[in-house]
């Protein structure tokens, strides 16, 4: 054939899911993929001497490189990202410094986008050598005799399944040296995308019952009366069903099997099909219809201004600065309302699984049958078909937690990001690390969609760029009560009445009601009036009012289990996590003492490990101690607790919200998952255990964390007519976050954080990137870390970054974690993000641009 007559080579550039690598690599498609390929899809490539997954970034013209290997097999005949996806990924790589690969394999449902692994196995020597009963190593070490002994009963193992077998262990250094001693051999293997769609076998009777009748008796062989029965009581369910009914209920209610189905499917009877199922997460929620709320002049002013933007091709992000109960919901939902007439799609991002189940109910009663919910509490499954379906455009909602903004969503109209300041939008244990509220902002800019960030206490730097004009900023400074009408109601029912005069007119048909009185308890008072209860005799007082009107009370305490510190009285010995080294928390329910970094869990002792004493002591609170403690002072309250060990089980969040809100419950007892927004009508009280607890914790952040969860908070109650009280216990009343708190005051809390900030040079005045290394050896942590602190102060002096200062490095807060030491370097400056691009440490290390967390 004349060279002219040969097709023209196309090249795809892909991202590949091989961790720590960064950048993208160029390839040539084959002659049968040429067609076949689109920009998003997931493909298999050879990376080095593996295969590996990646995605279609681009189709360039001329490759990067010389001589390009051929993409192998497309994983999928759609794409699994949408070309804005593509856009946002490579800004969250770019602004991250994460792999663009790793960021844009977060996009995919887990099962469906797979990393290489290795998988091991003994040589044939080995083999050979067991066989003859000799053994592989003269004195092998405890490390290498659990790793051949796990290859020899279980045969050859992949990398990940080493991992949970052997947790905490570092198996990887020991099976290098016996891979190099030839015990031992390793092959790179890429496994199947463990997620599918699911697929369901149906049964229906083919033509008339008259067919089946005529058969009926004679369905079976002569002397098999009970494989006549089954089949005649199949037959029958079929004749009384015009439709299909899946085989597994045939099954169940006849406790027949596939065998019968095959015998009825020969005699002509029944038709068999597959058909794909839609694992929906929702399909049992049922949710009432509700009336479209009268809009506040607030509300109406805020609205106009949004429904404004979707007009515009480039709207400018929006802060949403909203009291509790303001009636944010109702803007977004408006919203959402005018994303769906332009036949766009709406993405609603809460901070935690905690808030979705209620959230969800709002959104499915507005919108049914268009909403969907992505969060990690689902199985794969029900992730996978939910994206699915959103990819298909089938649903056009979405509500989830940060993963939630990587819906394929083929053209996003409005995001909103509610309770924005909260930290759990911040992902900083794995690559990429991104903050879903700048991404939402970035990807809002991307598509053209108009973006909505909500917030009673937007964080600092949010509230700081909404003043110079970067966002554009809105209030709600009134807190909504209800319609007229309903307050009536709820009024004439409430036990002896209450809350005549706490409202006022907000219009011919509204009421809005005062944020709820906020009672300050100096517990250093407390201690010298004798008082060594967990609660203030002023908490004790209002509980028991509250119990006895038949209303419902939140005690908030941010910590878990029953104590903080478990020590021995005679020796002082405190019992720590043996891989993390921090406090070991008791959970006396269970007579355990757990980590709450990393899981380890052992039985409370009866002595001391150290000296043998048994005068074992707990100290400090937890929810475990609050309700025991409660239970013990009002015999007979009915308790829930609310907190990660009690919401572990799928559901679990949606069967506290459901039995508190019922009252089935007085007192709902938890962390900081209270204070995500909760709608709680009979709840009148709230108390805060210890209001400064994490508040002199060595972060920049730590005020505003406990300003906004305060705040919060408080304002769970007094979200109906029979209004409200928050109490602050306190061992520093004075301080300027307590003080601002109490009195609902975000200005001022602003006004003082925002110059302490200027003051130390810390975000939104400077960038801050946070680089931290991790080893088993401390001294190997502190080498390296130092090693590499002075590299970067010589690239700070003789590079022009002059205005970037370096501290550190030292050990982390939590020097410990996991068994491995944490040792931690700061950059501040105006551009420490390029100086670390140009300069990239080693790919061990961890990398985080303006984390809200340096501990």
């Amino acid at each position: 054939m004349p060279s002219s007559d040969l097709p023209k080579a196309i090249y795809a550039r892909i991202a590949v899911n091989v961790p720590q690598v960064q950048g993208e690599f160029d390839y040539h498609l084959a002659d049968d993929h040429q067609t076949k390929i689109a920009l998003g899809q997931l493909v298999t490539v050879p990376f080095g001497k593996q295969n590996v997954q990646g995605v279609v970034i681009d189709f360039p013209e001329i490759p990067a490189v010389t001589r390009t290997k051929a993409v192998g097999k497309i994983l999928d005949p759609d794409p699994v990202v949408t070309p804005y996806q593509i856009k946002l990924a490579q800004a969250i790589s770019d602004n991250t410094l994460s792999p663009l690969g790793v960021t844009v394999h977060a996009m995919i449902p887990g099962g469906l986008s797979v990393r290489a692994d290795s998988q091991y196995q003994l040589s044939e020597s080995s083999l050979a050598a067991i066989k003859e009963g000799q053994s592989l190593l003269d004195e092998p070490s405890p490390s290498q005799s659990r790793l051949l002994n796990l290859l020899i009963e279980r045969g050859p193992l992949r990398g990940r399944q080493l991992d949970r077998a052997l947790p905490h262990k570092n198996w990887r250094g020991t099976i290098g040296t016996l891979e190099r001693r030839g015990i031992i051999n390793s092959q790179t293997t890429l496994g199947e995308p463990s997620v599918r769609p699911k697929l369901e076998k149906r049964v229906k009777l083919t033509g008339d019952s008259s067919l089946a009748e005529e058969q009926m008796d004679t369905l079976a062989r002569k002397g098999f009366p009970e494989a006549l029965a089954r089949r005649q009581a199949m037959l029958k369910i079929l004749m009384g069903d015009a439709g299909e009914i899946p085989t597994s209920a045939l099954y169940k209610k006849t406790g027949g099997s596939a065998s019968d189905l095959n015998q009825l499917k020969q005699r002509g009877l029944i038709e068999i099909r597959q058909v794909h199922v839609t694992r929906d997460p929702l399909v049992d929620v049922i949710v009432k219809a509700q009336p479209i709320p009268t809009l506040t002049p607030d509300q109406q002013n805020a609205w106009n201004k949004i429904r404004e933007a979707f007009s515009q091709e480039k709207p400018a992000p929006f802060l949403l600065h909203g009291v509790t109960g303001s009636g944010k919901t109702e803007i977004y939902m408006r919203a959402v309302t005018e994303a769906l007439k332009l036949g766009k799609q709406a993405i609603i991002l809460v901070p935690e699984i905690a808030l979705t189940p209620q959230t969800v109910s709002r959104f499915m009663s507005r919108f049914p049958g268009e909403v969907g919910v992505l969060n990690s509490e689902l199985s794969a499954g029900e992730r996978y078909d939910t994206w699915r379906l959103a990819r298909a455009g089938k649903i056009k909602i979405i509500v989830g937690p940060r993963s939630a903004l990587f819906t394929p969503f083929s053209e996003p109209g409005l995001i909103v990001v509610d309770e924005c300041h909260d930290g759990s939008y911040y992902q900083g244990d794995l690559n990429p690390r991104y903050h879903a509220l700048g991404s939402a902002v970035e990807y809002a800019g991307i598509c053209g969609a108009v973006c909505i960030l909500g917030s009673a206490t937007p964080d600092v730097s949010t509230t700081f760029e909404s003043k110079n004009g970067s966002l554009v900023y809105l209030s709600l400074p009134e807190r909504i009560l209800a319609h007229r009408e309903t307050i009536r109601k709820q009024l004439s029912l409430a036990e002896n009445g209450g809350g005549v005069n706490r409202y006022t007119d907000l219009t011919d048909d509204l009421q809005m009601a005062k944020l709820p009185a906020v009672e300050i308890v100096d517990m250093r008072k407390e201690l010298r009036q004798g008082n060594r209860s967990i609660f203030s005799y002023d908490l004790q007082d209002s509980l028991s009012n509250t119990l006895g009107k038949n209303q419902q009370a939140i005690l908030f305490l941010n910590r878990r289990g029953s104590a903080s510190y478990v020590f021995c009285r005679d020796c002082g010995q405190a019992l720590r996590c043996p891989r993390c080294e921090t406090s070991l928390t008791a959970h006396q329910r269970e007579n355990s003492l757990r980590c709450h970094l990393c899981g380890y869990r052992r039985n409370i002792p009866k002595t001391c490990p150290t000296c043998g004493s048994e005068r074992i002591r707990h100290l400090g609170t937890g929810t475990e101690q609050v309700e025991t403690a409660l239970k013990k002072l009002f015999p007979g309250v009915r308790t829930l607790r609310w907190d990660r060990d009690t919401t572990r089980k799928k559901g679990a969040h949606w069967n506290i919200m459901e039995s508190f809100s019922s009252h089935q419950a007085d007192v709902l007892i938890g962390t900081q998952m209270l204070a995500k927004g909760l709608d709680l009508p009979l709840v009148t009280l709230v108390g805060v255990v210890l209001a400064d607890s994490g508040l002199h914790l060595p972060d920049y952040k730590a005020s505003e964390r406990t300003f906004q969860v305060l705040t919060q908070v408080a304002g769970r109650a007094g979200r109906s007519p029979l209004g409200g009280k928050v109490i602050l216990q306190t061992f520093d009343p004075d301080h300027y976050v307590i003080q601002a708190a109490a009195g609902h005051d975000y200005q001022d809390f602003y006004n003082q954080e925002i110059d302490y900030r200027r003051q130390l040079g810390y975000p939104p005045f400077t960038n801050l990137i946070r680089l931290e290394t991790r080893s088993r050896v401390h001294q190997t942590a502190e080498s390296k870390s130092r090693a590499y602190a002075e590299v970067l102060k010589g690239w700070i002096k003789n590079e022009g970054y002059r205005a970037t200062r370096l501290i550190g490095p030292v050990p982390a807060y939590f020097r410990k974690i996991r068994g491995e030491y944490r040792w931690q370097i700061l950059l501040k400056g105006p551009n420490p993000v390029q100086l670390v691009r140009d300069h990239p440490p080693d790919p061990d290390w961890i990398v985080e641009v303006n984390p809200p967390v340096i501990l």
